[in-house]
């Protein structure tokens, strides 16, 4: 599978319902998003049940500031809709496959009931 563009349009229903979503923030002037790209096309390359994409935060400025983009790149993963990964700087080949492998073995039910907690811990008075 090859990587996505995603936009202010699209976002909501990329990372929204099953599966697993990486998106990778980046513009074109930035040398570390340029040698993490093929990083990340290969493993989108291998891992064709994944979601892989791609965020131009010099043409999709408000969709990155809705992300809080301070950094780029920067590598965010989702699950079933809930961000469980977020983090700047380019990662490599292995550095990624282990992530990949990280989220594909989470407990969903688990990371649900975490954010429960806090979405309950934050409302309390």
């Amino acid at each position: 599978m090859t990587t996505r563009d995603i936009t202010l349009e699209t976002i909501d229903s990329t990372i929204a319902g099953d599966g697993m979503v990486l998106l990778d923030f980046w513009a074109a002037w930035c040398g570390p998003c340029r040698s993490f790209a093929p990083v990340f096309d290969r493993a989108a390359a291998s891992n064709t049940d994944i979601v892989f994409g791609k965020v131009d935060t010099e043409d999709q400025q408000q969709l990155a500031a809705a992300f809080r983009i301070t950094s780029i790149p920067t590598l965010m993963a989702f699950r079933d809709g809930i961000l469980v990964f977020s983090q700047p700087g380019a990662l490599g080949q292995a550095q990624l496959d282990s992530l990949i492998a990280g989220v594909r073995a989470l407990d969903m039910d688990d990371v649900r009931r975490q954010v429960a907690e806090q979405r309950a811990a934050a409302e309390a008075p």
